[in-house]
């Protein structure tokens, strides 16, 4: 059973979908080996300014993801997503929920959906509100 905990692939948790134009930034290598296991045609782009559907951040600290966050508003779909992962263990992150909410919603992400990843990092799922596609 995957590190996750879930009869739900992890890929199909995430709402990933075949064709999808995709972005990782720092993802562990677990979890894209466990993402890859569901065979998903995804198409990897090297830097999110080439245009995104999905993305997936990996972070601890507070700086790197404004930095994300303000960088991946710019060229993600309007429809798109991005989930956000940081560590469970609070005492090595500067990110909760709280903080991707609160750095997410003035540049006008809306949070959707939470997720296990694995024993180490959860995530949140943001998207772009409705009144700014």
């Amino acid at each position: 059973m995957p590190a996750h905990h879930s009869e739900t692939p992890l890929a199909k948790q995430l709402n990933l979908r075949d064709g999808q134009r995709v972005w990782f930034h720092c993802m562990p290598d677990s979890v894209q080996e466990e993402i890859a296991e569901y065979a998903l045609e995804l198409i990897f782009v090297r830097e999110p300014e080439e245009g995104v559907d999905a993305a997936h951040v990996f972070v601890t600290g507070r700086n790197d993801l404004s930095t994300q966050l303000a960088r991946l508003r710019e060229c993600l779909a309007v429809d798109g997503q991005i989930w956000v992962s940081w560590p469970q263990t609070a005492a090595s992150t500067e990110i909760t929920a709280d903080v991707i909410r609160e750095l997410g919603e003035p540049l006008g992400f809306l949070t959707t959906k939470d997720c296990t990843i694995n024993d180490k990092w959860a995530a949140l799922k943001l998207v772009i509100r409705k009144d700014l596609r």
